[in-house]
Protein backbone atom coordinates (compact mmCIF):
# COMPACT_ATOMS: atom_id res chain seq x y z
CA UNK A 1 0.00 0.00 0.00
CA UNK A 2 3.07 2.49 -0.95
CA UNK A 3 1.08 5.47 -2.79
CA UNK A 4 3.47 6.05 -6.00
CA UNK A 5 4.20 9.35 -6.90
CA UNK A 6 2.11 10.77 -4.25
CA UNK A 7 4.02 14.34 -4.42
CA UNK A 8 2.61 16.51 -7.58
CA UNK A 9 4.99 18.28 -9.89
CA UNK A 10 5.48 22.25 -9.32
CA UNK A 11 7.22 22.04 -12.23
CA UNK A 12 5.79 21.37 -15.92
CA UNK A 13 7.86 19.05 -18.32
CA UNK A 14 8.75 22.34 -20.50
CA UNK A 15 10.40 23.99 -17.26
CA UNK A 16 12.29 20.26 -16.49
CA UNK A 17 13.80 20.51 -20.43
CA UNK A 18 14.27 24.05 -20.28
CA UNK A 19 16.22 24.84 -16.85
CA UNK A 20 17.34 21.60 -15.57
CA UNK A 21 20.07 23.14 -14.05
CA UNK A 22 18.57 25.90 -12.20
CA UNK A 23 18.62 26.00 -8.42
CA UNK A 24 15.32 25.86 -8.30
CA UNK A 25 14.67 22.69 -10.53
CA UNK A 26 18.01 20.85 -8.53
CA UNK A 27 15.99 21.86 -4.95
CA UNK A 28 12.53 20.40 -6.40
CA UNK A 29 14.29 17.14 -7.69
CA UNK A 30 16.19 16.92 -4.08
CA UNK A 31 13.02 17.45 -2.57
CA UNK A 32 11.21 14.55 -3.78
CA UNK A 33 13.85 12.12 -3.57
CA UNK A 34 13.56 13.33 0.22
CA UNK A 35 10.43 12.41 0.39
CA UNK A 36 10.45 9.11 -1.13
CA UNK A 37 13.38 8.13 0.69
CA UNK A 38 11.19 9.42 3.77
CA UNK A 39 8.21 7.27 2.95
CA UNK A 40 10.82 3.89 2.52
CA UNK A 41 12.17 4.69 5.99
CA UNK A 42 8.84 4.61 7.24
CA UNK A 43 8.49 0.84 6.49
CA UNK A 44 12.51 -0.03 6.76
CA UNK A 45 13.75 1.56 9.65
CA UNK A 46 17.10 0.07 9.94
CA UNK A 47 18.05 0.62 6.12
CA UNK A 48 21.17 2.52 7.74
CA UNK A 49 22.23 2.79 3.75
CA UNK A 50 19.58 4.71 2.58
CA UNK A 51 19.41 7.06 6.11
CA UNK A 52 22.85 7.86 5.04
CA UNK A 53 21.82 8.91 1.21
CA UNK A 54 19.19 10.96 3.13
CA UNK A 55 21.29 13.02 4.54
CA UNK A 56 23.84 13.54 2.05
CA UNK A 57 20.74 14.91 -0.10
CA UNK A 58 19.32 16.96 2.74
CA UNK A 59 22.73 18.71 3.00
CA UNK A 60 23.13 19.37 -0.72
CA UNK A 61 19.51 21.00 -0.27
CA UNK A 62 20.63 23.08 2.35
CA UNK A 63 23.13 24.30 0.62
CA UNK A 64 21.61 24.82 -2.87
CA UNK A 65 19.23 27.00 -0.53
CA UNK A 66 21.19 29.23 1.41
CA UNK A 67 22.65 29.83 -2.17
CA UNK A 68 19.44 30.89 -3.18
CA UNK A 69 18.64 32.88 -0.02
CA UNK A 70 21.92 35.22 -0.48
CA UNK A 71 21.55 35.54 -4.54
CA UNK A 72 17.92 36.26 -4.54
CA UNK A 73 15.40 36.21 -1.53
CA UNK A 74 12.41 36.89 -3.52
CA UNK A 75 13.06 33.31 -5.60
CA UNK A 76 13.88 31.58 -2.20
CA UNK A 77 10.77 32.54 -0.47
CA UNK A 78 8.47 31.64 -3.51
CA UNK A 79 10.02 28.06 -3.47
CA UNK A 80 9.98 27.55 0.29
CA UNK A 81 6.22 28.19 -0.06
CA UNK A 82 5.90 26.31 -3.40
CA UNK A 83 7.32 22.93 -2.23
CA UNK A 84 6.27 23.71 1.54
CA UNK A 85 9.43 23.51 3.05
CA UNK A 86 10.18 25.22 6.70
CA UNK A 87 12.58 28.00 7.05
CA UNK A 88 15.84 26.47 8.91
CA UNK A 89 16.17 27.34 12.54
CA UNK A 90 18.71 30.37 12.99
CA UNK A 91 20.50 29.64 15.95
Amino acid sequence: MVKKNSFISVITQEEKEENSGSVEFQVFHFTSKIRRLTSHLELHKRDFLSQRGLRIILGKRQRLLTYLSKKNKVRYKKLMDQLNIREPKIS
